[in-house]
């Protein structure tokens, strides 16, 4: 989405924080070492993820007491040892060293299935200092550990019983009690599960549009997160809960600015939390849409270093999950479609080395428009496109800006070419005025006819009206369910994605 000039302040200040943060990694190595020599006791409350600090507020992390220097909302990967630009340290703790173990996990479950993983999620623990992570046992052996409160296990058996337990870990390498066991039963390897991914399992492009494990064309509906950087914090277990069982969304695009303080910033930190979300979208059942939010600059050549780099490794280690999406170029702009199609020949092979199956999206010229906001149009694509199999083309609209020839650009385009749209608004292209939803109803309209894909924009709080939660509900953490945190898109759209959906099977 194109950000007005108004954001720029916050870009900056986003842009300076990142540089010494460090990384918060989620792994899934069971070897991940456990912090050596003495934490302290806390003197001042533990410092916590997804809460506010005010100047001034102390807190303890790591057996340290530190006061905060700015305002904010802290997110896993922001702790105070490693971001002196919100931290400062006071010194060490008093009260001697730290020996207390986490409490024990409690409400591990299982939140799905396929024949080949289990997805598990549970409840957070807590800590005098702070919780560090959680180690994940199947059958009594360690098989990973995690820093968020979900995981999916995958390279299961199907038609087989597994036991599962989770433990908690701090900075001084105390461990909890394990939690109570979960013994999950993976399903046959034929019978469809109840979530989206599961019924739908590895999707496939086939002709000009998107199918399910059956061959069958099937469409999804979602939201896109707003930028990471920004709006981290409005993307919670809760939240997602939400999305997933009171919304009934398909599909979670994560949106990954790389300029405007995002991935270039601290490529560790927003790839950590990348990993973190595609788990947490995998628990609840849902597709995992990886957007690649280049913007400004418009070209995409300008990012394919960076580009290859982050996507090697997330194709590297998601590889084998069947829900994932990737969305190598978000809004190209200023460049021709021959630019773009040259970026995308280069960027394929590099994710195809590490992930042959997940289909590739790829954003067309004109701010995703199919060239029409350049003066072009679709047969730019059609008669130029990409050599490369299981590749689909995106297409982005907000309804009170783009009105009659965009809405037959994209009934043409989608009739020669397949077509995801992976953005779109019911007000302006700035994202915010006056909602259209009777043009916007005409899209979805022709999309449910078309069975063309769609995520809305965006989950969060922003003060525009294309965010579908009101100003302050994240930092409240909530309601995220029902429509009273809803301003009137955010009613709209999420009437029309809870409607049921029509997957195939057979």
């Amino acid at each position: 989405m194109r950000r007005p000039v108004s954001t720029l302040l916050a870009a900056a200040l986003i842009a300076a924080l990142g540089f010494g943060l460090a990384p918060s990694p989620a792994s899934a190595s069971p070897t991940t070492s456990v912090p050596t020599g003495t934490v302290r006791i806390a003197a001042h409350p533990a410092w916590q993820p997804n809460t506010a600090y005010a100047v001034g507020a102390r807190v303890s992390y790591g057996g340290k007491d530190y006061e905060c220097l700015q305002s904010h909302t802290s997110l896993t990967g922001w702790e105070p040892s490693s971001t002196p630009a919100l931290w400062k340290l006071l010194g060490d703790s008093s009260g001697g060293t730290d020996t207390a173990a986490p409490s024990t996990p409690t409400g591990l479950r299982a939140t799905g299935s396929t024949s080949s993983s289990v997805s598990l999620a549970w409840n957070a623990s807590t800590d005098n200092v702070g919780v560090t992570g959680y180690l994940l046992y199947r059958d009594g052996s360690q098989i990973a550990t995690t820093a968020g409160t979900s995981y999916t296990v995958g390279g299961l058996a199907p038609g087989t019983a597994y036991t599962f337990a989770v433990r908690a870990r701090d900075a001084a390498g105390n461990t909890s009690s394990a939690s109570g066991p979960a013994t999950v039963t993976t399903p046959g390897g034929t019978t469809p599960g109840s979530t989206p991914a599961q019924v739908n399992g590895r999707l496939k492009v086939c002709g000009v549009q998107l199918c399910n494990q059956y061959g069958r064309p099937i469409q999804l509906r979602g939201m896109s997160s707003h930028g990471l950087q920004w709006y981290g914090h409005c993307l919670t277990d809760g939240s997602l809960d939400a999305l997933a069982g009171d919304w009934n969304a398909d599909v979670l695009r994560i949106s990954l600015y790389v300029q405007e303080g995002g991935y270039e910033t601290n490529p560790r930190m927003f790839t950590d939390r990348v990993h973190q979300l595609i788990e947490m979208a995998t628990a609840r059942g849902m597709y995992a849409l990886v957007d690649w939010h280049q913007l400004t600059p418009g070209d995409p050549h300008h990012n394919l270093d960076r580009a290859k780099t982050f996507f090697t490794e997330i194709a590297q280690r998601h590889r084998g999950k069947t829900n994932l999406l990737y969305d190598i170029a978000n809004e190209p702009n200023g460049v021709s479609w021959s630019r773009i199609k040259s970026y995308a020949e280069q960027l394929i092979p590099v994710i195809r080395a590490q992930d042959p199956a997940t289909p590739i999206l790829i954003g067309t010229h004109g701010w995703g428009s199919l060239g029409v906001s350049d003066g072009r149009d679709e047969t730019d694509v059609i008669n130029n496109p990409v050599q490369a199999t299981n590749i689909m083309y995106t297409f982005h609209f907000y309804a009170a800006s783009h009105g009659q020839e965009y809405l037959n650009a994209l009934d043409r385009a989608s009739d020669r070419i397949p077509v995801f749209v992976t953005e779109f608004g019911t007000q302006e292209a700035s994202g915010d005025g006056a909602d259209d939803f009777a043009r916007a109803q005409q899209y979805l309209d022709l999309m449910g006819a078309k069975k063309i894909s769609w995520v809305n924009w965006n989950f969060s709080d922003d003060h525009r009206s294309g965010a579908v939660f009101k100003a302050g509900t994240c930092d409240d953490n909530g309601p995220w369910a029902g429509t009273n945190a809803l301003k009137p898109a955010g009613v709209w759209v999420r009437d029309r994605i809870r409607t049921p959906d029509s997957f195939p099977t057979a």
